[in-house]
Formats: C-alpha cells, structure tokens, sequence
C-alpha cells in the first residue's frame, strides 16, 4: 500500500496521492493527442482554407515531433533530473495546447502540434520509469491499474471526446480540453517526491550521433509504415521512409554496443529473458492498439454506428484492463511471473478469437463484452512482464529501459498496426471480388431478367457486407495468431521471478 510520505532515498520514491495523479495525466495526454485530432480536420480543413494533404500534418507532424524526441528522452532526464524534464514537458505540452487552440491558419497549427509532439514526448517513459523508480526495491511498487485502464482508454475514446467537443464547441476546443488538464496534472505533479539522481548529473556524455540516428531511424520508420497502409507499401510514399529509417535503426544498435555512453542503452537488453520479456511486450501493444483502430472501422463502416458508439463500446475493456492489472500484480506475486503472463496471453488468444462472433447486426453490448476478455488478458501480461524488463535496474538504467520500451511499442504498434490493416484491405477486397464474381455467375445462370434494378441492388449490398464481415473475421483470426505466439513465448518465461510484497 502507498503511504503518504515520501522517501528520499537513492532507491524507490514514494508517490502520493496527488504525485499519481500528475504521473498519470501527462502520458494520458499524449495519448489521447495522439487520435483526439482525427475526427477534427475536415473541420480544420475548411475553417483553415487548407488543402486535406496540408492538413494532414497536424496528425503527422505531432506523431513525427513526438519520435523524434523520444530518443533524446533518457539524456535529458539523466542530465537534469527526471522530476525537472516531467514538469517542463507537461507545462509545455499544455501551452502548445492553447497556441494550437488560437491558431490563426494552417501553418501556425501545424508549428504547435509539433510543438506539443516534441515536448510530449517525454512524458510516458519518465513517467513509467518514476513510478517504477529505481533499484530492485521499486520493482514492487507495481503499475497502478488506473495507468493501465487511462494508457488504454485515451486512445480508445480519443475520437470520441473530439467528435462531442466539436459538435458542440468547434475544432479549437479539441486542444483547449487539455489545458485544464495539463493544468491540473501539472499542480498533482509538484508533489513528485525527490530522489537523488532528480539533481541530475552534469557529467553524463551527449551522444549527439547517437541521438540524431536513433531520431531519424524512429522518426523515417513510424512515417514509412504509416504511409504502407495507404499508399502501398512499395510506393514512393512508403519504402524509402521505412527501408532508411530501418537502416538508421541498425546503425544505431551497432553505435550504441560500441559506445561506453550512448543516448540510450541497449546493452540493458542483453539478457534473453530480457529480449523476450521486451517482444511480449510489443507484441501485446500490437494486439492491443490494432483492436482500438480495427473494432471501430466495423463498426462505421460495416455497422453503420456512430463514433460515439464505437468509443463507448471499447469503455469497458479498459476498465476491466485496470481491474486486469491490479490482478496480475497480486497473481504474480503468488503464482509467479510465468503463469500469471500465460493465462493473460490465452485469454488474449481467445478473446481475440471470441471476435468472430461479431457481424453485421451484432448489439454494441455483446461486442464489448467479448472485448472485456482481451481487456484482462493484457492487464495480466502487461505487469508481470514489465517488472521482468525493469528488475534490478537502477534510477538510471530505469530511464533507458523505459525509453526503450516506448521506442519497441511505437514501432511495434504503428508497423504492427499498418500492416493489420493492409491484411484487413487484401482480404476485404479478396472476399468482395469473390462475391461479385459469384453475384454475376448466379445472375447468368438464373438469367439477367429474374431480378428487379431494386433487388440487384440490395443483393449486392447483401454480399459486399458479408464479403466485408469476412475480411475483419480473416484479420481476428491473425490477432489471434500473434497472441497465440505471445502465449508460445510465455513459456519461456522464468517462472522463478516473484515480485515482492509490496511494502505499505
């Protein structure tokens, strides 16, 4: 149990109350940033006088300022204290928050959200590694399963906030929602505890090749796989993005073995428990977030439900991924690492496959309730593997870890999520040309005059939707591939590692 005081020593800090909510409100932010926007640029676009390709960088650019920066993350948080760098980077966020609110025109907009991009950053690795802390000690704090739950869910509800704020309240006021948050979180914040290495340490090296490579290799990458799924993944919009920024990402494994100091420190990665500890954990990020894009397409396009709709159908999945959590801290504690991680991934495997019951009239309840057990299956998986990845590290270590992982789960989700919905594409448009084909057959042979222009039409649509239904039911087959895979790696797992109680 958390107590009230907080310790200062070099090891574990002790967070209140008030210093989780500001550890939680930065990432969940940046979160909720990272979609919230999406439903608002057709407005954006016409209230600006922009072309959709210019406006388009108000997403891209945030995504691609927010990569960019990550790799400089665990420097800066080494060099002046991660306390320091957390509470410029939530200030900062939400200022570039309200300069986006008053944009003027397109171009200004544009500048603020890389601004918010570039600054938000940091926010989900010094706030992971903070509440982790440092030493073996800190190891048993845990996740809070209210992280877990608000990490899901701003994502989730991203488009549905934005959809509500701007038909009530217009475009601008999908970033000034943020600035009573960031106000908020940032007043909670000034309650982190100190530890010793939040002074920071003059001494530590600047890596500067190391840095600009894993920046450029993290940011070409994200940019190349985002643009595979839709402009084809050999197109001149794609492959020479993803392919330089792929071997950027190389150059830099080999920069960062040889280099005593490098900007982040993959040698942490050494071990294979570790390795394997780090693949769940991005394969789970890739099963996770594609549901968040795939379920709500069905339900737009195929379901003919709202936005709001599909967000409030994904609500309860990230409660129960909260409950998840705070499951998997006390199983693996009892049970051990192996077995608490193994029973999430089945759960995953067979909540994901639970999806094909989902068609063309499925309630929206009946989908969240499938959805809820994918929900506790990651909540299982997320804490005891992350306690695998960040055991025995110091303050320090606790940073590059982090940061790494971020990097792993950015990559892994938007190559992960890119390449889902290239499958979901092919196999749509496979299934839909079957369909006409046999439509034109069946035609043929009962002859062209059988049916009514009315009757045609509603047949055709009849098989389109089906052929649609299909192809989601083809990519909920392949989540649950991957997620059987994950449950593979489980039983690599040392089921020795337990978590210790956690003190109170």
């Amino acid at each position: 149990m958390l107590t009230m005081e907080a310790t200062q020593s070099e090891g574990a800090r002790r967070l209140t109350l008030a210093a989780q909510i500001g550890l939680l409100m930065g990432p969940f932010l940046s979160m909720m940033d990272s979609n919230i926007v999406n439903v608002a640029l057709p407005e954006i676009e016409h209230s600006l006088h922009s072309s959709l390709a210019t406006a388009q960088w108000v997403i891209s650019g945030y995504l691609l300022a927010l990569s960019a920066v990550l790799a400089a993350s665990a420097y800066l948080a080494k060099r002046f204290g991660a306390v320091r760098i957390y509470l410029i980077s939530l200030a900062g966020f939400t200022i570039g928050s309200a300069l986006c609110a008053m944009a003027p025109n397109i171009q200004l907009l544009i500048v603020g959200r890389v601004l918010q991009g570039a600054l938000g950053a940091p926010l989900i690795p010094l706030a992971m590694s903070m509440i982790f802390g440092g030493g073996e000690n800190s190891r048993e704090q845990g996740i809070p399963p209210v992280l877990g739950m608000l990490l899901f869910l701003a994502p989730a509800i991203g488009p549905t906030i934005g959809g509500v704020l701007i038909h009530f309240f217009g475009w601008p006021s999908v970033f000034l929602v943020n600035v009573p948050i960031g106000l908020f979180g940032f007043a909670a914040a000034l309650r982190i505890p100190k530890v010793s290495s939040d002074k920071g340490n003059a001494l530590v090296s600047f890596d500067a090749v190391g840095i600009v490579t894993l920046a450029s290799g993290l940011t070409l990458a994200v940019y190349g796989t985002s643009n595979g799924s839709l402009h084809g993944w050999m197109s001149n919009a794609s492959w020479p993005y993803w392919t330089s920024g792929g071997l950027s990402l190389f150059a830099y494994v080999f920069w960062s073995l040889r280099n005593p100091h490098p900007a982040v420190d993959i040698k942490l990665f050494r071990s294979a428990r570790t390795v394997l500890a780090v693949a769940l954990c991005g394969l789970t990020s890739v099963v996770m977030f594609s549901i968040i894009v795939i379920v709500p397409v069905f339900m737009e396009n195929v379901q003919n439900l709202s936005p709001l709709a599909a967000g409030l159908t994904l609500f309860p999945q990230a409660l129960v991924m909260g409950g998840g959590i705070a499951l998997g801290n006390k199983l693996s504690r009892r049970s051990g690492v192996r077995l608490c991680a193994m029973t999430g991934m089945l759960l995953l495997t067979l909540g994901s496959v639970a999806l094909l019951l989902i068609n063309k009239n499925t309630p929206p309840w009946i989908t969240a309730f499938l959805l809820v057990f994918r929900g506790l299956g990651i909540g299982l998986v997320i804490q005891p593997v992350l306690w695998m990845v960040l055991r025995g590290l110091n303050a320090d270590e606790a940073v590059d870890a982090t940061t790494l992982y971020n990097v792993s789960e950015r990559l892994g989700g938007a190559t992960g999520v890119a390449l889902l919905s290239t499958f979901l594409q092919a196999r749509e448009t496979d299934h839909m040309n079957q369909a006409v084909k046999a439509f034109r057959l069946s035609r043929a042979g009962s002859g062209a005059g059988s049916h009514t222009g009315l009757s045609v039409s509603e047949a055709v649509r009849a098989q389109l939707i089906h052929a649609a239904v299909q192809g989601f039911h083809d990519t909920f087959w392949l989540l649950a591939a991957i997620a059987f895979v994950g449950f593979l790696g489980t039983l690599f797992l040392h089921s020795s590692g337990r978590p210790e109680a956690q003190s109170s």
